[in-house]
């Protein structure tokens, strides 16, 4: 999807600051931090959200990435996996994406 930032950012056409790419996902670190790490983990296709995913292998894929990079990232203490699916989940862009959060304690409820 050529309008789609993430896509944009996968095929190299936008630079992002890449902490993980294989075949089928990618990470980035996020341009707004809400914590002292937050990567972005995607699709290398475009798959608007969580509701249309319907691929187990590739979610099993985008998972073990992000227990990957919490692990090279050093979050032996704990870390957050966020999805939000739809406006009135805060979701943003409408490519599917995870917000692994870590470096610092979070609190319980969460937004």
């Amino acid at each position: 999807m050529t309008d789609c930032i993430f896509c944009r950012i996968v095929s190299g056409e936008i630079k992002g600051d890449l902490v993980y790419q294989d075949e089928s996902v990618t990470a980035f670190r996020d341009v707004n931090p809400q914590a002292p790490v937050h990567v972005l983990i995607v699709p290398n296709t475009h798959i608007a959200s969580i509701a249309t995913l319907g691929d187990a292998e590739l979610s099993q894929r985008l998972l073990a990435a992000a227990v990957r990079i919490a692990e090279t990232e050093g979050l032996s203490h704990g870390f957050r996996l966020v999805t939000n699916t739809g406006p009135d989940a805060g979701q943003s862009v409408p490519h599917l994406h995870w917000h692994l959060l870590g470096g610092r304690p979070f609190g319980w409820p969460p937004g």
